[in-house]
This record gives C-alpha cells, sequence and structure tokens, in this order.
C-alpha cells in the first residue's frame, strides 16, 4: 500500500486542482486520512448506540457523539486554510444535516439500523413461538423507554401483511390480530413490523383488550 501511495504524483509540488481526477481523490483522501478516520469513528459509535444501547441511552449518546464531533469539526475548520478549511466546511454541513435528521427521526432510524443489524435473531425468536389460538399475531418486545411510564415496541410477525392497512393512520389504531388499540404501527419489512403500544400499556396485559 505504502509503495503504491509513493508512485502518486508528488502533492508538495502539485496542486490538487492539478491533478487528474482519480489521483486528485486518492491525493485527497491521503491528506485526511487521520480526519476521514474521525469521521468513520463516530459513524460506527452512532451506529452501536442504536443497535446496543437502550432507547433513551442511545438518544442521549447519539447527541453526545454528535456533539463532540461537531466542535472538532469546527476546530479543524478554524485551523486549516484554503481547500482544506472548505473541505471540513463541507462536511461539517453535511454532517450536521445528517445528525439533524437522525435526532429528529430517531425512532425510525434506530429501528431500521437495529433491523439491519439484529434481524436474524429476532426473526428466530419469533417464528420459534406456537401460532397463537386466538387469532393474535406471533410478537415479541422489541423497544422499550421511559423512566417512571414505560412505552413499549412490540415486533410483530403478519403472515398476511394485514397491518399495511394501518401504516400511516392516526391514532388510535385498531386492527385484526392485535389485543387493543395502539399508538402506531411501522413496517420494517415483508410480513415483519413494529407496533408501538401507548404508555403504561403492554401485551397481554389487563388493560390491553
Amino acid at each position: 500500500m505504502t509503495s503504491a501511495l509513493s508512485c502518486l504524483p508528488t502533492v508538495e509540488d502539485m496542486s490538487l486542482t492539478q491533478m487528474p481526477r482519480y489521483t486528485y481523490s486518492r491525493a485527497l483522501v491521503v491528506r485526511n486520512r487521520g480526519f476521514v478516520s474521525c469521521i468513520v469513528a463516530s459513524l460506527m459509535l452512532t451506529a452501536l448506540s442504536l443497535v446496543f444501547a437502550g432507547f433513551d441511552s442511545s438518544a442521549v449518546l447519539c447527541t453526545g457523539i454528535a456533539l463532540v464531533s461537531a466542535l472538532a469539526l469546527v476546530v479543524r475548520a478554524v485551523i486549516k486554510r484554503g481547500k482544506q478549511r472548505l473541505f471540513t466546511l463541507t462536511v461539517l454541513a453535511v454532517y450536521l444535516f445528517a445528525s439533524f435528521l437522525l435526532l429528529t427521526h430517531h425512532s425510525l432510524v434506530r429501528d431500521h439500523v437495529r433491523w439491519f443489524f439484529l434481524s436474524g435473531c429476532y426473526k428466530a425468536r419469533v417464528l420459534a413461538q406456537p401460532t397463537p389460538t386466538n387469532e393474535e399475531f406471533r410478537h415479541d418486545e422489541w423497544d422499550v423507554w421511559g423512566f417512571l411510564d414505560e412505552t413499549t415496541t412490540f415486533l410483530v410477525f403478519d403472515p398476511t401483511n394485514s397491518l399495511s392497512r394501518a401504516l400511516g393512520a392516526k391514532p388510535p389504531v385498531k386492527a385484526h390480530g392485535l389485543p387493543c388499540e395502539v399508538f402506531r404501527v411501522r413496517r420494517l419489512d415483508s410480513h415483519w413490523y413494529t407496533v408501538m403500544f401507548y404508555t403504561d400499556t403492554y401485551w397481554g396485559q389487563e388493560d390491553c383488550k
């Protein structure tokens, strides 16, 4: 890898804009490899927080990671000059926009990121359950948040995709196969949905009828 990089046109003797496009891209990455590594690390930490931390904890962690990363980008933009500063400011703008979308759609992003990494495990657990005799869907607890009053979301296997008719419906949502009215239905994949119950309401609880 080192010998290959040494074949690049000398960065010191040639401005980046004078280089061929492919060489320009490689030189830009080489000159900013530490910076790029920090961005990748930030994204990886964010993904790990979404997948493995609890709902409330992941929101706090994602906010903290975004603030620290944005501050680091601001400092770098102040220190650097010319094209390096422009490059940093561009990355900062994109990072702030992506962080804003993540924090304002935390539940949606968290559901899909967790599904991408953990779907195999959850599918096996749900499909291993016997088919209910009361015509309710097979399900498993998917997410919980709240300190004193807990809100629970369940992962549901719907073999006929009948819950697709409840997507986007205003609460309260009532659908065949669910034990009671729920707040929201969200689709993760064909036949797989997350169902958000009202606070302090739980599948199988007396109040949920």
